[in-house]
């Protein structure tokens, strides 16, 4: 068993929010899986990298440099550049849900984060961290809210990062998303057995933190610290 709490889920439904909060009340390290795919799609269309070739893109995967440093939010550094926000706008958002359908992109990162995983001490999120990157995690948690919810929600922090967007647009990434994720053949989005259930819809991320620590202490998992 790995000392570490992992978040699946669709798009939206607050799992980098959530896992931010948990890290930090837990003193944890927070990885965001997602970014690294982010990561990989910014490096694949600053390259010119066909969004369709596998087997290029797994190159890419395999020689980028990938860093995260602590912070509010954290940081991220593809090649020594911080791209914390860059990897945030609406293209690199698409391109990352293309890219990360590839078995070759996924081996890659999902080698990486099994190794930042090892020593125990994180909270991940991502859409098969329970399933794929840490099955023995103590706590798995699948964590959701209704379509409408997970779009309001991404036209919220876009309109905030300055880009123009209609709710009709961003709510048919979003189910085109959802259908990528749940459909491609490997590492779909699915519920792992035995994963707590939360819906995100309604209730504030500290309250979603709050069930978590409960059923994480309850699994056997340290108290938070204080």
């Amino acid at each position: 068993m790995v000392e570490a709490i992992a978040i699946d889920g669709p798009a939206g439904a607050g799992k980098s929010t959530v896992a931010r909060l948990l890290a930090e009340r837990l003193g944890f390290q927070y990885l965001d899986t997602g970014a690294m795919y982010r990561c990989v799609a910014l490096a694949a269309l600053r390259s010119g990298t066909p969004l369709n070739d596998p087997t290029a893109l797994g190159r890419l995967a395999e020689e980028i440099r990938i860093e995260f440093q602590p912070g509010t939010p954290q940081r991220v550094f593809l090649n020594g550049e911080d791209v914390t926000d860059l990897i945030r706008t609406a293209e690199v958002s698409e391109a990352a849900s293309v890219v990360s359908v590839h078995p070759e992109v996924r081996r890659q990162m999902v080698r990486r984060q099994r190794q930042l995983c090892e020593a125990g001490g994180v909270v991940l999120e991502g859409r098969d961290t329970t399933t794929v990157v840490c099955p023995d995690a103590r706590l798995k948690v699948f964590l959701t809210a209704s379509l409408e919810e997970r779009a309001r929600r991404r036209l919220r922090d876009l309109q905030a990062a300055g880009a123009e967007a209609t709710f009709e647009e961003v709510l048919e990434q979003i189910r085109e998303r959802d259908a990528r994720d749940s459909g491609r053949s490997v590492s779909p989005l699915q519920r792992a057995e035995g994963a707590l259930v939360v819906d995100s819809e309604g209730i504030l991320p500290e309250e979603v933190r709050d069930r978590i620590l409960a059923a994480w202490v309850e699994n056997g998992g340290q108290p938070p610290p204080g």
